[in-house]
C-alpha cells in the first residue's frame, strides 16, 4: 500500500489540521511498528493524513485532499520509495 500510494505529503503540527467535513467516514490503520496512525476515507479509499512515526507531534497530510489544490501544478516533488523509512536506520 505505502509504496503505491502516490500522495504528495506535507507536514503540520498536530493542532494544524481541522477536519471540517466527513470525519465520520474516516477510518484508521496501522502497520509494521504501529507507531504511525494512517487515516483514509472509507467511501473512496483516499489516504487523507497520518500521525507521523518519525515525528509523532506532526501530521503528514495528502496535498491532493486540499480543495482548490492541483498536485500536478506543484512542479518537481521529492519522492520516497515507501519502503525504507528514516526511523528504520540505526542511529
Amino acid at each position: 500500500m505505502c509504496r503505491r500510494r502516490g500522495a504528495i505529503v506535507a507536514f503540520v503540527a498536530l493542532a494544524g489540521i481541522t477536519i471540517i467535513q466527513g470525519e465520520e467516514t474516516l477510518r484508521q490503520y496501522q502497520f509494521n511498528t504501529k507507531t504511525a496512525t494512517h487515516y483514509f476515507c472509507s467511501q473512496c479509499g483516499i489516504y487523507t493524513h497520518h500521525q507521523r512515526r518519525s515525528n509523532p507531534t506532526q501530521y503528514g497530510y495528502n496535498v491532493g485532499c486540499l480543495e482548490g489544490v492541483n498536485p500536478f501544478d506543484l512542479g518537481s516533488v521529492t519522492t520516497s520509495d515507501g519502503v525504507h523509512h528514516a526511523a528504520d536506520r540505526a542511529a
